[in-house]
C-alpha cells in the first residue's frame, strides 16, 4: 500500500486500506475521520503516540500491526488539523469519490457526522455553558444529519444536489465549531494576578 505523499491528500480508499490491513471491520473511514475532526474541533490536541493509542482504543486494537498504518493515521491527523486551521476553509471530509453511487456517499456522510459528534464529546472539553447559541444549534443539526438514511436515496440529480448541500452544511458547521472552540485563551493574560 502506498500512502499519499506530503503534498497529496490521503483518500478514503487509503484509510480504508489501513483499516482492512489492521482487520478492523467495525469502524469505517468516514466515521474515523469525523471522529478525529470532532476531537480537534472540540479543542483536543494529541501527540502522535497519544493519537495512535486513542485510535487503537476506538478500533478496539491492542496495537497497530503495520508501520504503514501508523504513518497513514499520523498523516490523517496532520492533514485534518492542517485543513481545520487553514484560512481557506479547505476541510475535505473523507468519503467515497464522486463516481460512487449517491446512496453510498449519503451513508458515508451520516457516518462522518456521527463520528464528528462522538469525537466532539469524547474529550469533554466543551459544555453547554462554553458554547454559543449558534454552536449549540449546529450540534443539534449535526445530530439530526448523523441519522441520515441511504435506504430511500436514488441516484438522481435532485438527490445529488441535496447531498452536496448537506455535505457543505456539515463541513461549514465543523469549521465554525473548530473556530469557536479553538480561540487563543487570552483570559489568562488579562486576568489580574493574585497577591500572595
Amino acid at each position: 500500500m502506498t500512502l499519499a505523499q506530503h503534498d497529496e491528500l490521503l483518500t478514503f480508499d487509503q484509510i480504508a486500506n489501513v483499516l482492512v490491513s489492521e482487520e478492523v471491520l467495525t469502524v469505517l473511514p468516514a466515521e474515523l475521520h469525523g471522529w478525529l475532526a470532532g476531537q480537534l474541533a472540540s479543542g483536543a490536541r494529541l501527540t502522535p503516540d497519544l493519537w495512535l493509542k486513542t485510535v487503537c482504543e476506538l478500533l478496539e486494537l491492542s496495537g497497530l500491526s503495520h508501520e504503514t498504518s501508523k504513518i497513514g493515521l499520523i498523516g490523517l491527523y496532520q492533514q485534518t488539523l492542517g485543513q481545520l486551521e487553514s484560512f481557506d476553509m479547505g476541510l475535505s471530509m473523507l468519503r467515497p469519490d464522486d463516481e460512487s453511487p449517491v446512496h453510498q456517499r449519503t451513508e458515508a456522510l451520516g457516518q462522518w457526522t456521527q463520528g464528528f459528534m462522538t469525537g466532539f464529546g469524547y474529550q469533554g472539553k466543551q459544555t453547554d455553558q462554553s458554547l454559543s447559541a449558534e454552536a449549540k444549534e449546529s450540534l443539534t443539526d449535526l445530530s439530526q444529519i448523523a441519522q441520515v438514511s441511504s435506504e430511500d436515496v436514488e441516484d438522481t440529480d435532485e438527490a445529488e444536489s441535496d447531498l452536496m448541500q448537506l455535505e457543505e452544511y456539515v463541513r461549514m458547521a465543523a469549521l465554525m465549531l473548530f473556530a469557536e472552540c479553538n480561540k487563543p485563551d487570552d483570559t489568562q493574560e488579562s486576568a489580574p494576578q493574585a497577591m500572595h
